[in-house]
């Protein structure tokens, strides 16, 4: 090939991703104010997939709800035509297990229930068992009280009744219910309770990382109907938390289903890639799977869409 074709072929390859970036919805945006150190704050973050033609982002702080904040944006930055969603973290910040935590923010419009992250008991016991760990995930800016392990179950195994009625509250407002960093064998009572209960939208977030998920495991979601999103910040080459290539990408997707995966960037940490660039690198390695352009849209957008139901 001459350097003429080359350039051409290159610029075709760009248009392409560019295309596919467009409509796209990030369902796993780490911007700021945050005790973590992100390389933008939320109107930024906004700015940038504005500037990118996304179609959504769902701002997640471990924290706190960024739901009030995405009113905000919503309404005064409305030019941008992205749509700004959030949800509620239930880590020790907001009381842990804490119904009314749900309760108040989901009549302020959050969309998105996330069972405990950094509080999990799961978490925390990574943490304690991986010398490595402080390298692989985020760590706050200044020093914070030691977390208070939180569990959905019980000491036989049996789902809290506190969960129970958060589960009825996610029921009742149809909005999503994420397994947070839970333990694969807390998620299977978790999300069978939920079922009974009326939940129907189910999420699992990066399940191969701290959730500890087999591919056996994805299968039988997927079986469920559940979501697995994978997170882009541990495939993009440049971000501190590439754990993984581009083989077990295509693992994780079979194992999942095209219908019912979902690739967020999980970005926003200083130091890592940007979001759009996070979209766009991964965009490039599931093309050169051998995805379709509309596999990638299920899997950039559709499945986020209908998800959470935009």
């Amino acid at each position: 090939m001459n350097a003429t074709a080359q350039t051409s072929s290159s610029a075709d390859r760009e248009a392409q991703i560019d295309s596919l970036v467009r409509g796209a919805i990030d369902l796993h945006c780490h911007s700021g104010p945050s005790v973590m150190p992100r390389y933008c704050d939320h109107i930024e973050a906004m700015q940038e997939a504005s500037a990118a033609g996304l179609k959504a982002v769902l701002l997640k702080d471990h924290y706190y709800s960024c739901t009030p904040v995405t009113t905000l944006l919503n309404k005064h930055f409305s030019e941008l035509n992205v749509q700004m969603l959030s949800g509620v973290p239930l880590n020790n910040s907001v009381g842990g297990l804490n119904i009314h935590a749900v309760e108040h923010g989901l009549k302020l419009g959050a969309k998105l229930v996330w069972m405990p992250t950094f509080s999990s008991a799961n978490h925390i016991a990574h943490h304690h068992q991986d010398v490595a760990f402080v390298d692989k995930f985020p760590q706050t800016t200044q020093r914070m009280l030691q977390p208070i392990p939180l569990t959905v179950l019980d000491d036989d195994g049996k789902l809290r009744e506190e969960v129970k009625g958060i589960l009825d509250l996610i029921a009742a407002e149809d909005v999503v219910l994420s397994a947070g960093h839970l333990n694969i064998k807390e998620i299977w009572p978790l999300f069978e309770e939920a079922r009974k209960r009326g939940v129907k939208r189910l999420l699992v977030n990066h399940p191969t990382y701290v959730v500890d998920a087999t591919l056996d495991d994805m299968r039988q979601l997927a079986r469920e109907g559940v979501y697995m999103e994978h997170s882009m910040c541990m495939w993009v080459p440049g971000s501190k938390f590439k754990f993984y290539d581009g083989e077990f990408l295509a693992q994780v997707i079979e194992a999942g289903t095209v219908d019912l995966t979902i690739l967020g960037s999980d970005l926003g940490q200083q130091g890592n890639p940007t979001i759009v660039d996070g979209f766009r690198n991964v965009i490039g390695t599931v093309l050169d799977l051998g995805y379709s352009e509309d596999d990638v849209r299920k899997m950039t957008s559709l499945n986020a869409a209908r998800l959470m139901n935009i």
